[in-house]
C-alpha cells in the first residue's frame, strides 16, 4: 500500500456532518466509540496537519520596526525630525530622526527577543486533551489519556470535564449536565445547555443553535461529556480571524499600561505647545523669525523619554525570563509582571493553597455522631458512579480521598453489615458550584423498580434537600459547625428512593432525601504557607481568602498559619450587601466562605474599584470570573485548560511561596522603571524649562540645536543601565505602583530643583565667561557640560544605594561615563565642531560648588518625598 503523501488533503466538510446521526458520523470519520488507533491517528496527523489555529505571518523585523512608530512618544519626535527637515534645519532633522531611528531599532529588537522568550514559556503550559485511542484495532477499550491538543485529528473521541477548554470542533456522543461557555464566541456570556442529539434537525439553525456541537474556544463550565472531533486547526469556527480580533480588543489595559499612558499623553501636550511658545517668544522679544525653529524643535525633543518603550520593554523581559529560570514561574503578558509588582491585595482560595491539596478521611459519623462505615461506602458509591457516569477524566481531591478511604473499608479495615459492591449506575448528575451537590443513581440487584439517589456535597446544601423538621436540621448544622471551628471539613451523604423510569435525572430530583450521615477529611497545612504570609505581609500585601469551605474551617486554618480571621463573612452575607457596604466590609474583612464564582468575581472587582491592584490565584473552572475581573490572575499549572489560558502568570506549582517570588520580581521591575521615569523626567524637564527662561534673557540661543541633541542621545544611551540595574532592596517593602497624577507632581517639583541650578549655573558662567571675546561658544559648553553633570547626579541620587558595600552598579557605571562625556568633550577636536570652546578653571571651581549644593537639595527632597533606600 502506498503511503499516504504528507499533505493537508481536504477532511470532511464539518456543515455536512452536524446533521447525521451519532452512528453514520462515526461511520463517515471511519471512527468508532473506543477512538482511533494511534497508528490511524499518526496518518491523520500528517494529513491534516496540526491542531493549531493559522498563525498570523511571522512579524518581520522591519514590520516591527514600522510598529514601534505607534509610540505616542516616537511618534512625536517623527513629526519634529520632519518638520525640521522640511524648514531645511538639516543638523537638527537628521539627529531627530537618527534617535527615532535608534528608538525603534531598540524597541523592535526588544520586542523580538521577548516574544520568542515567550513563545517558548507558554510551550511549558500548552493546553492538553483527554483522548480514547487504542494500541491496536482489535485491543482492548483504552483507558483515557491525555496528548497535547495540537495532536487531535479528526475522528479522535475525546473526555471533557469542568475547565477543560474544548479542544476543537466535536460532536457530543454523550453528556451529564454539560453547560459551555461561548462568550469568545458569540459575546454570550452565560453558560449555555448542550446535550447530545442522535438525529438533529439543523434546519434553520445556526451552528451555536445547535446543541450537540461544540467549538474550539469554548470551555465546560459544568459537567461532562463524550465527543467526537470533527473539525481541526484552520477548519475550526475559531479560526476566523474576526474572532480573534474581537477578543483583543475586549481586553484592558492593565493598571501599568494606564498610568503610563496618562503620562505619556501630558507630556506630549506639554511638548506640542513647546515649539509655538519658542517661536513666539524670539519674535516678540528678540525679533527672531523661522531661525528660532531648529532650536524649539530640539527643546521639544529634549522633554522627550525616547528610551520609554526600549527600557521598560527590557526590563519587564528580563525579569519575566529570572522569573521562569528561577523559580519556574512564567509570565504570559510582560505589563503583567510591573502589575504583580504593584498588588497591594492578594485574594486566593484556601484549599491547595494555605493547605496541601490532599485531604484524608478521617472518620464517617451518622446523624447522631456515632462511626458508621456505611456512610463512607455510600459516598464512595457517589464518587465512583459519578466519575464513570459523568465520565469526568479524574476524580477531584475530595472524591480521591472518599474513594481511598472506601476501598480500605471494601478491603476488610472496617467490617460492613451491608455490602454495597453490587450497585449498577443508571444516571450521574456531576458537582457544580452552584448546587455544591453531586448525585450518582443506582439500582441493586433485587430492587429492580427502584432507583436509589445517592447525594453528596456541601452540608448545608444536603440538608437543605433533606426531609428533616427545623429543630433536627438546627441540630444537625451545629454539629457541623462545631467540627468545622476544629478544622475539619465536612461533606453530607443523603439518600433517596425512586421508581424506576426512563427520562433524564435533573436537579429537581434532589428533593425529600433521606440524611445519613457526615464524612469527616482533614487537611494538612501547606509548608510553605505560614511564611509566605509572612512574607506578603511584609512586602505590604494583604490577603483575602475566597473560599467555597465552611466558615469555621476557614477561620480556623487561618489561625493556625498565623492570619487573623476576624469576622468570616458568607455568601448570603456578600449577596445582602450593596456596593457601598461591600467596600466598606472589605477594609476588615479577611475570609470570604461559601463563595459561588459570582461572589468571587463581585468581591474581586470591589476591591479593583476601592483603588487596589489586586492579584487572584485560583486553578478551577469557577475560578475564571475572578480571574478576568482581577489585575493579575495567577494559576498553578496543574489547573484546568481554561485557567490557564485566562491567567497572566503560570506557577510550576501551587506554592504561595512562588507568588511571594513573583511579587518580589515585579517590585524589582516596577522599581527600575519608576527610577527610570523619575530621573529622565524630572532632569529633561528642568533642562527644558531653564533652556526656554535662557532664550527669553539671552540675546543668542543658550544652546545650539545640535548641541541639545547630542546631550539628549548621551543621556538617553546612559539610562539604557536601569534596564540591566538590582534596585534597591527596599523597594520591595511596598506595592510599586504608578500614580500619572502624584507621579506628574513629583517630576515638576525635581524638575523646578533641576532648573534652579541651571539658572544658577548662568551665573556661574556670567562671573567666569562673560568678558571673553568667545563669550557665546563658552557659554555653550559651560552649559553642555553643566546638564550631563546635573543628570548623570540625579541618576546616582534618585536612583539610591544599596548600602551593603556592593561594587558599583551599572546605573553608577553609565552615570560616571555620562560625567566623563560632559567633561572631556569640549576638550576634544569635536567640540568646536559642536561650537564648543574649552572652559577655564575659574568655571569648574564655581559649577563644583553648585554641584554639591544641589546634591544636597536632592537629598534632602528625596527624603521628603520617602524614597525607597533614602
Amino acid at each position: 500500500m502506498a503511503p499516504v503523501p504528507e499533505t493537508t488533503a481536504p477532511a470532511p466538510a464539518p456543515e455536512a456532518l452536524t446533521s447525521l446521526t451519532a452512528l453514520q458520523l462515526l461511520r463517515r470519520l471511519d471512527s468508532g466509540p473506543r477512538g482511533l488507533t494511534d497508528e490511524e491517528a499518526t496518518r491523520r496527523l500528517a494529513r491534516y496537519g496540526e491542531n493549531v489555529l493559522p498563525a498570523g505571518r511571522p512579524v518581520s523585523r522591519p514590520r516591527r520596526f514600522l510598529r514601534a512608530l505607534r509610540d505616542p512618544f516616537t511618534a512625536v519626535l517623527l513629526c519634529l525630525g520632519l518638520i525640521s527637515t522640511a524648514v531645511a534645519a538639516w543638523g537638527t532633522g537628521a539627529v531627530v530622526l537618527a534617535l527615532v531611528v535608534v528608538s525603534c531599532l531598540l524597541r523592535s529588537t526588544g520586542e523580538h527577543r521577548a516574544d520568542r522568550a515567550m513563545a517558548a514559556l507558554r510551550e511549558s503550559v500548552a493546553a492538553t486533551a483527554t483522548v480514547l485511542r487504542r494500541p491496536a484495532p482489535d485491543g482492548p477499550a483504552p483507558p483515557p489519556r491525555e496528548i497535547p491538543a495540537t495532536e487531535l485529528v479528526p475522528g479522535d473521541v475525546v473526555r471533557l470535564g469542568p475547565g477543560d477548554l474544548v479542544p476543537a470542533d466535536v460532536r457530543l456522543l454523550r453528556a451529564s449536565g454539560l453547560r459551555v461557555h461561548e462568550a469568545a464566541l458569540t459575546g454570550e456570556s452565560a453558560p449555555v445547555a448542550k446535550h447530545p442529539l442522535d438525529a438533529p434537525d439543523g434546519a434553520g439553525a445556526g451552528p451555536f443553535d445547535r446543541p450537540h456541537l461544540c467549538f474550539l474556544g469554548s470551555s465546560v463550565a459544568y459537567g461532562s461529556a463524550t465527543a467526537v472531533v470533527v473539525a481541526t486547526g484552520a477548519r475550526t469556527r475559531s479560526a476566523s480571524a474576526h474572532v480573534r480580533e474581537r477578543a483583543a480588543r475586549r481586553r484592558r489595559d492593565s493598571a501599568f499600561e494606564q498610568a503610563v499612558h496618562g503620562i505619556s499623553w501630558t507630556l506630549i501636550r506639554f511638548m506640542l505647545l513647546t515649539p509655538p511658545l519658542v517661536l513666539m517668544a524670539g519674535a516678540a522679544l528678540h525679533g527672531r523669525g523661522l531661525e528660532t525653529l531648529p532650536f524649539a524643535v530640539a527643546v521639544a525633543v529634549g522633554l522627550t523619554p525616547e528610551m520609554l518603550p526600549v527600557v521598560v520593554t527590557t526590563v519587564l523581559a528580563r525579569g519575566a525570563a529570572r522569573l521562569a529560570r528561577g523559580h519556574k514561574v512564567i509570565v504570559k503578558r510582560l505589563p503583567a509582571l510591573h502589575d504583580l509588582g504593584a498588588v497591594d491585595t492578594l485574594c486566593l482560595d484556601k484549599t491547595g493553597t494555605l493547605t496541601q491539596d490532599r485531604p484524608v478521611v478521617v472518620r464517617a459519623v451518622d446523624a447522631h455522631g456515632r462511626d458508621a462505615p456505611e456512610v463512607l461506602r455510600w459516598a464512595g458509591v457517589n464518587a465512583w458512579w459519578t466519575l464513570q457516569l459523568a465520565e469526568l477524566p479524574a476524580p477531584d481531591a475530595l472524591d480521591e480521598a472518599v474513594l481511598d478511604a472506601a476501598d480500605a473499608v471494601a478491603g476488610g479495615e472496617v467490617p460492613l453489615d451491608d455490602p454495597l459492591d453490587d450497585c449498577d449506575g443508571v444516571a450521574a448528575l456531576p458537582f457544580d458550584p452552584v448546587r455544591r451537590l453531586a448525585t450518582a443513581v443506582v439500582r441493586r440487584p433485587g430492587r429492580l423498580g427502584t432507583d436509589i439517589l445517592v447525594v453528596k456535597g456541601a452540608v448545608e446544601q444536603v440538608l437543605e434537600r433533606c426531609a428533616l423538621d427545623g429543630a433536627e436540621r438546627e441540630r444537625l448544622l451545629a454539629w457541623a459547625a462545631r467540627e468545622a471551628d476544629t478544622g475539619a471539613r465536612l461533606l453530607a451523604v443523603a439518600l433517596a428512593d425512586r421508581p424506576a423510569r426512563r427520562r433524564e435525572y435533573t436537579p429537581a430530583d434532589e428533593r425529600g432525601l433521606a440524611f445519613l450521615g457526615f464524612v469527616v477529611l482533614r487537611d494538612a497545612l501547606a509548608p510553605t504557607a505560614a511564611a509566605a504570609l509572612g512574607s506578603l505581609a511584609e512586602r505590604g500585601v494583604a490577603v483575602r481568602i475566597l473560599t467555597g469551605d465552611h466558615p469555621g474551617t476557614a477561620a480556623h486554618t487561618c489561625r493556625e498559619l498565623g492570619l487573623d480571621p476576624g469576622r468570616v463573612l458568607t455568601a448570603g452575607d456578600v449577596d445582602r450587601l450593596d456596593d457601598a457596604e461591600l467596600a466598606e466590609a472589605l477594609s476588615r474583612t479577611t475570609v470570604f466562605a461559601r463563595c459561588a464564582p459570582e461572589h468571587k468575581a463581585r468581591i474581586v472587582a470591589a476591591l479593583r474599584a476601592a483603588g487596589h491592584v489586586t492579584g487572584f490565584l485560583g486553578d478551577g473552572a469557577n475560578d475564571v470570573p475572578a480571574l478576568h475581573a482581577a489585575d493579575v490572575g495567577i494559576c498553578p499549572k496543574g489547573a484546568v485548560d481554561v485557567v490557564r489560558e485566562t491567567a497572566d502568570v503560570v506557577l510550576a506549582e501551587k506554592d504561595l511561596a512562588a507568588v511571594d517570588h513573583a511579587v518580589a520580581a515585579g517590585r524589582f521591575c516596577g522599581a527600575n522603571i519608576a527610577t527610570y521615569l523619575r530621573v529622565t523626567l524630572s532632569s529633561n524637564l528642568g533642562n527644558v524649562t531653564a533652556m526656554l527662561a535662557a532664550a527669553l534673557l539671552l540675546p543668542f540661543l543658550p544652546m545650539l540645536p545640535a548641541q541639545v541633541l547630542v546631550q539628549n542621545l548621551c543621556f538617553d544611551a546612559a539610562q539604557l543601565a536601569f534596564a540591566y540595574d538590582r534596585p534597591d532592596p527596599a523597594a520591595l517593602r511596598r506595592p510599586v505602583r504608578l500614580r500619572h497624577r502624584g507621579f506628574l507632581r513629583f517630576i515638576a517639583g525635581f524638575g523646578v530643583l533641576n532648573a534652579v541650578a541651571d539658572v544658577a549655573t548662568f551665573a556661574v558662567l556670567v562671573l567666569s565667561t562673560w568678558t571673553s571675546d568667545r563669550a557665546q561658544e563658552l557659554f555653550h559648553a559651560g552649559w553642555f557640560t553643566e546638564n550631563l553633570l546635573t543628570q548623570a547626579l540625579v541618576m546616582v541620587v534618585l536612583r539610591g544605594t544599596r548600602g551593603d558595600g556592593a561594587p558599583p552598579g551599572p546605573v553608577r557605571r553609565a552615570a560616571a561615563a555620562l560625567a566623563a562625556v560632559g567633561l572631556v568633550l569640549p576638550l576634544t577636536p569635536l567640540g568646536p565642531m559642536l561650537a564648543m570652546a574649552p572652559l577655564p578653571s575659574l568655571y569648574y571651581v564655581l559649577l563644583a560648588a553648585v554641584l554639591a549644593l544641589y546634591a544636597v537639595a536632592l537629598r534632602v527632597a528625596r527624603r521628603r518625598y520617602g524614597l525607597a533606600g533614602s
